[in-house]
């Protein structure tokens, strides 16, 4: 957005203060129509760019005056040109006016490809919803969950990559992985749920992109104090209470805060199983008046909840065919007894981002972040016959992937320098230290069916193999952005340097003994590599906006991943220090939108070295494997509909050219893939979505349809997965205020209206579908099998969830 250039009369001067005070204004405009200004804290509503450019925001001297508007959130946007006298201007404010499609897309200004689902769409999702259940129908992305009680995440597909090669984040800070994405924040602390599936910001704290960036955005305290209670039930006896109280702004101070706990308990759609969460997310933040502020997010996570089985073809289609499934077993006699295959897990994370303006156009943007997580995840153990061959009639046994100690601290530091009214530069450092400690304890199962303690296995069993791993961070950015032609021109250009040293160790053999001439360090006491890296990372991005309708936009980047810290404590067989991943993308975008539509294309190419993805090996565990080259290619396009006599349509559709340009390896066969110039692995050629959201006085509704094509999931392409079709509802009704409830609301959810059983992605990535499977298969009570090929993700049964919530 641009500045009044002029403010003509008395009358003119009158009318643009109240605007910029929130107020809803109409009057006729100059010939060329009013520009309306826009406080830094619109910004993000108005548009999500990169950090540099949101860090332009707090311009130079002559432009103060213009920014000393109220704290109000609502964006303010201008209206269409009038013919009128040079008195009159027109200006209009409203928060949706950004929005189409009932908030399933957002009208966007940023020199990249930016896809945001916004609060008016989350609010209509149950609850239980977490952030991958909102992005499901974003062009880009193909998502499978595996329950709709929001206790876990899932897995992400966008363009021919996953989420491990995203930067997943909460308020510009590392989260937790796809798979645990409930972890971090409840839904209805959530502002916004932006991705950036191209791009990543230069001085982001992200080391692994290349399939862009998700961020949640968390909510901002209230200035009074009040608060937000909902209640859900629905089915696989869900239910599930929240409870958000708001401090208001304290005294005079400038601080204002909340705090928010939720308790949800529900059984698993497949098989037998009882999950429980309780989470409790707190957010405190202070203003200045000169533009400076400083917000803390802190969440705490507990849950106990029963792994999945994830059935392999042959399951799946048994299921579809018989209905015999594939879930745990209620018998506390059998191994595959569901206390016996629960993930026990207790996660802080926190995150405390600080703005500082300070004199002769400088500013200070500090960002430390904070994670610690510690549990297990049990499993059968039970071997499948005796070493003699003979069937295994022992004590049933459990198995353990414990993790002591996983953490993750870090900080971004930037000073910013305004050089003049069109440049804005930064430079600034990132420092990240990750580790993690684990180990594979085993003992006899309880006799009642229950796990024994892990830590107690750990401590005096003779199973004592463990690792320690981890990676420490040096990254140096600099940036600048520029704008010109009355801001209708925007440059940005970055180089980041990043220093990375990884590392993982193990203390013990398999069999219990110390190592002995191990391939890195040799010692009494353990195995210990590590590796230096550097990666350069360059950016540049250009938008020009020819009008108030069209804009046209180009991105170039570089971006890396590298295994995890898990994923490298992965060591019985020797390091796993595969090569950083190495992506060159491009992005070619235009944009248009009117008082009607919003439309947004983009075009995409992404070359890929050294390419990293992951086989599944049972307990929510995965193992790391490098298959060589990629090509991404393809388009994706967005149009929605603002609200025409209540009915806000949106569509999406995403084309994907992905081909493997190497052959690999088969190490189970020892021959070689032939799989130069065939489809990629996870990369189907089409997805589509559609939505309809209708409002009428205080009812409101909003379905979703998403397809996805047919995908390879072997590397061979010899195991491929249909396509697939998921749909959503919600209804609901906002009653009028009743003594204390200022927004009585009912609504219903529901997800998988016609029951289809379908398979929603593969876990990860095989060699062959004939291949051996690396975990056992499970079914009910029936004994442990050897499986072949993948193991799927299923889209969960037809579930309604109730819920009543007000705001107080």
């Amino acid at each position: 957005m641009t500045y009044l250039s002029r403010m003509p009369g008395l009358r003119g001067r009158l009318q643009a203060m109240t605007c910029l005070a929130g107020v809803f204004c109409t009057a006729t405009a100059p010939q060329q129509g009013a520009r309306a200004a826009t406080g830094p804290h619109h910004h993000r509503h108005a548009s999500t760019t990169h950090p540099a450019a949101a860090g332009a925001a707090p311009a130079a001297a002559p432009q103060a005056p213009a920014r000393a508007v109220p704290a109000a959130r609502t964006p303010v946007r201008a209206a269409a040109p009038r013919a009128a006298t040079a008195e009159d201007i027109s200006v209009t404010s409203s928060r949706q006016a950004l929005n189409g499609g009932g908030g399933m897309m957002r009208l966007e200004t940023a020199p990249h490809t930016v896809q945001t689902v916004a609060k008016e769409y989350i609010d209509m999702r149950a609850p239980t919803s977490t952030a991958l259940d909102l992005i499901k129908n974003l062009p880009s992305l193909s998502v499978s969950t595996p329950d709709t009680a929001g206790m876990q995440g899932g897995m992400i597909q966008v363009r021919g990559l996953t989420d491990l090669d995203m930067g997943l984040m909460v308020d510009g800070a590392p989260a937790a992985a796809a798979k645990y994405m409930a972890e971090d924040i409840d839904s209805e602390n959530l502002e916004e749920v932006n991705i950036t599936p191209g791009s990543s910001g230069t001085d982001l704290p992200v080391m692994s992109a290349a399939g862009g960036v998700m961020d949640e955005r968390s909510h901002t305290a209230a200035q009074k104090f009040g608060g937000l209670m909902d209640f859900s039930y629905g089915t696989n006896n869900l239910s599930r209470e929240f409870l958000r109280l708001e401090s208001g702004e304290i005294g005079n101070s400038g601080v204002r805060s909340y705090l928010s706990f939720s308790n949800t308990h529900s059984r698993s759609w497949m098989g037998s199983g009882i999950n429980e969460r309780h989470h409790l997310d707190f957010g405190i933040q202070k203003d200045w008046q000169n533009g400076s502020t400083a917000k803390v997010f802190v969440s705490w996570n507990n849950e106990n909840f029963t792994i999945d089985n994830y059935p392999t073809a042959d399951q799946f289609y048994r299921y579809k065919h018989t209905g015999q499934g594939w879930g745990r077993s209620d018998n506390p006699k059998n191994d595959n007894y569901w206390q016996n295959s629960k993930d026990h897990w207790n996660q802080v994370f926190l995150t405390a981002p600080l703005h500082l303006v300070l004199p002769a156009r400088f500013s200070l943007d500090l960002q430390p972040y904070f994670s610690f997580g510690q549990g297990w995840d049990a499993s059968p153990a039970n071997p499948i016959s005796n070493a003699d061959g003979s069937a295994y009639n022992g004590p049933n046994l459990t198995g353990f992937f414990l993790q002591n100690d996983t953490r993750q601290v870090g900080t971004v530091a930037k000073l910013g320098y305004q050089i003049d009214p069109h440049n804005a530069f930064s430079v600034g450092y990132w420092y990240e230290n990750t580790y993690t400690n684990q180990s594979y304890p085993s003992g006899n199962t309880n006799a009642d069916g229950t796990p024994p303690s892990p830590w107690n296995l750990y401590k005096t069993g003779g199973f004592t193999f463990g690792q320690n791993a981890g990676y420490e961070i040096h990254s140096l950015f600099i940036q600048d952005t520029a704008k010109y032609l009355h801001d209708r021109l925007v440059i940005h250009a970055g180089f980041k340097f990043a220093m990375i040293n990884s590392w993982t160790a193990s203390f013990a053999n398999i069999d219990g003994t110390k190592v002995k001439g191990s391939v890195c360090d040799n010692s009494d006491n353990f195995q210990h590599c590590s590796n230096n890296r550097t990666e350069p990372l360059p950016q540049l991005s250009i938008g020009y906006t020819f009008n108030e309708h069209h804009q046209i936009y180009v991105n170039a980047e570089g971006d890396y991943r590298q295994p995890s810290a898990v994923d490298m404590g992965w060591l019985p067989s020797g390091p796993n220090f595969l090569k950083n991943q190495y992506s060159i993308k491009e992005e070619l975008g235009y944009r248009y939108h009117d008082k009607y539509i919003i439309a947004d294309l983009s075009l995409f190419n992404y070359n890929v070295t050294n390419r990293i993805v992951n086989q599944y090996v049972g307990m929510n565990s995965f193992s790391p494997l490098s298959i060589g080259s990629q090509t991404m290619r393809g388009f994706d396009a967005m149009i929605s509909g603002r609200s025409i006599h209540g009915f806000s349509p949106y569509a999406s559709f995403e084309y994907l050219h992905a081909t493997q340009d190497s052959n690999v390896m088969d190490p189970y066969t020892n021959t070689l893939i032939h799989s130069k110039g065939t489809q990629a692995v996870m990369a189907p050629h089409i997805m589509a979505n559609f939505g309809l959201t209708y409002t009428y006085k205080g009812f409101f509704a909003n379905g979703s349809v998403h397809y996805t094509g047919p995908q390879s999931v072997s590397i061979a392409g010899d195991q491929r997965m249909p396509g697939y079709v998921t749909d959503t509802l919600s209804l609901g009704y906002h009653f009028p205020a009743f003594l204390f409830a200022k927004s009585p609301t009912f609504r219903l959810n529901f997800t998988n209206l016609t029951g289809s059983i379908v398979r929603t992605g593969a876990m990860g990535v095989v060699y062959r579908g004939s291949d051996l499977n690396t975990h056992y298969v499970y079914s009910g009570s029936n004994a442990p099998t050897l499986g072949y090929g993948n193991s799927f993700m299923v889209e969960p049964r037809f579930t309604m969830t109730g819920t009543v919530s007000t705001a107080f």
